[in-house]
């Protein structure tokens, strides 16, 4: 190889390092911000018998516009939560509340937040019309406060840099994340340390809380799958039954018995 020849291909290596370097320096795009709850048509609601509560029961809720009165769609059915129960969003607190949900607390949130897109690691059901997001191998939710991809879930292969320490493999968790719904809790915008990865999913057991999220049976996961509606914009109303009747007329709450 000539001299000439070798320098050309120092040089093409170079430009290509630099080139791969800046690809891999990937600063995640901000979601777009969902519609408020007051135009959603759409309700999942979760209530407690109180904030320790690792149990609750839910009933999904529909409307035919911002002025139109709540319905119940079918009975309501049980649903397990956080192992420490219930923390408050603390954008949303109540006046009462102490103490906010943070990471790594045990605790689900309390609040009403966005249901954005599915998930799973089986074929997305029949009749599903949020975006899927299919759950693989490098499929990580990222709960590294540090990360700049914290509270989000990403495919660990096409994200770029990999600046988080701490993450779950969804995959690895098995017939939980066989379905699943994110939840927009702490994503608009997100802030470090204030919790991450949390989501509707099928649940282990009817006894067993989660870290965080909300479960239940896979029969109720698939039913809430091919109920929600994007063009509904969705929303996770969970609280105690106390403070469910404390803002129900003030947040303009589906009405539970």
């Amino acid at each position: 190889m000539t001299n000439g020849s070798t320098v050309i291909l120092s040089l093409l290596f170079t430009a290509f390092a630099a080139a791969s370097m800046t690809g891999q320096v990937k600063t995640p795009a901000k979601p777009e911000k969902p519609a408020p709850f007051k135009n959603s048509a759409q309700a999942v609601v979760v209530i407690t018998e109180n904030d320790e509560a690792t149990g609750g029961t839910a009933t999904l809720f529909s409307r035919s516009g911002q002025k139109g009165k709540w319905k119940a769609d079918g009975d309501a059915f049980p649903v397990v939560i956080g192992r420490s129960g219930l923390a408050w969003d603390a954008k949303q607190a109540t006046e009462n509340t102490t103490a906010a949900k943070k990471e790594g607390d045990g605790n689900s949130p309390a609040g009403i937040f966005p249901l954005t897109f599915a998930f799973g690691s089986a074929a997305k059901p029949e009749g599903t019309d949020l975006s899927f997001t299919e759950v693989g191998a490098t499929t990580e939710c990222v709960d590294d406060v540090d990360s700049t991809h914290y509270n989000k879930i990403v495919d660990r292969m096409r994200v770029g840099i990999f600046d988080w320490k701490s993450s779950e493999k969804m995959l690895e968790i098995g017939e939980e994340y066989a379905l699943g719904v994110f939840v927009g809790y702490n994503s608009f915008p997100v802030e470090k340390g204030s919790g991450s990865c949390i989501f509707l999913h099928v649940w282990k057991d009817a006894e067993t809380p989660t870290s965080g999220c909300t479960a239940m049976s896979r029969d109720n996961m698939e039913r809430v799958m091919a109920w929600l509606d994007p063009e509904k914009h969705p929303y996770l109303v969970q609280m105690t039954a106390a403070d469910h009747k404390k803002l129900a007329k003030k947040w303009n709450l589906p009405q539970t018995r």
